[in-house]
């Protein structure tokens, strides 16, 4: 939901100690009006599709290079289609998940959960979810949980079987969840957070762009202005410079190709 009313949030964290909360935070959600809350505030690049229409999209925003690839993915027999949440796309959601230990050169974190595990955890949202599901010789080879935030698109959830990763599916899959968008009346598509990472061109060449959103913070105890005032809000991971994470990330690839 969009945020209007942060004081009252704030009010009831305050009464209800057994949240535990020692920070408060909400980010000024995609088209909406700017309220410049009086509180500490950081931009946060996110990955953000205006959707005027399919077919502007497909002629205007998208890469030809992506066009070809969803024409391939249609070739070689896959279709893609909005399904519900039930076990056989909790099966399929699980099977993909177990896969394979790693994913794009780092640990899966969700390797190793079984059906239930899956169930349950993906069922929290799941009546502001659109279900779109890929499926090539009758089954599930890649799925999107296409989140609907009122008036923009949020992909909760997408993934690929690795099996069939030659594919180009995920294509596919953002390709349907434009046109259901453009369906439901919802303005924008996000694709989460933007970084320098292998998912960067991907988004790109799906005519994602790079918008800039101011995320704000609210200390609600001294342990929360602590952190705050240190820097230690964002988690270790954001005080890394970036030519550091970059060599580290390097050596964390070479470290895994020597394993194999």
């Amino acid at each position: 939901e969009d945020q209007v009313d942060p004081e009252t949030v704030i009010s009831v964290l305050n009464q209800h100690p057994e949240f535990q909360a020692d920070l408060f935070t909400f980010w000024e959600r995609p088209a909406c009006e700017s309220r410049h809350f009086d509180y500490h505030a950081e931009r946060e690049d996110v990955a953000l599709l205006p959707i005027l229409s399919y077919d502007h999209w497909w002629d205007k925003q998208l890469k030809s290079r992506v066009r070809g690839l969803i024409r391939k993915t249609e070739k070689e027999g896959v279709t893609v289609q909005e399904t519900t949440f039930d076990d056989d796309f909790i099966q399929a959601l699980t099977r993909i998940f177990n896969e394979s230990p790693t994913r794009q050169g780092r640990k899966f974190w969700h390797y190793g959960k079984d059906f239930e595990t899956v169930k349950r955890q993906f069922s929290r949202y799941i009546d502001r979810e659109i279900m779109i599901a890929a499926y090539f010789e009758g089954q599930i080879v890649g799925l999107v949980m296409l989140g609907n935030a009122g008036h923009f698109g949020l992909t909760g959830q997408i993934i690929t079987s690795l099996e069939h990763r030659d594919k180009a599916i995920n294509n596919a899959l953002i390709a349907k969840s434009v046109e259901i968008c453009e369906d439901r009346g919802l303005g924008h598509l996000c694709y989460y957070y933007w970084s320098d990472d292998s998912l960067a061109e991907f988004k790109r060449r799906c005519g994602f762009e790079t918008v800039s959103l101011p995320r704000y913070y609210v200390p609600l105890t001294w342990q929360g202005q602590l952190a705050l005032k240190a820097g230690l809000h964002r988690g270790w991971r954001a005080m890394i410079p970036p030519d550091m994470k970059a060599t580290l990330k390097r050596w964390r690839s070479e470290l895994r190709k020597m394993k194999k």
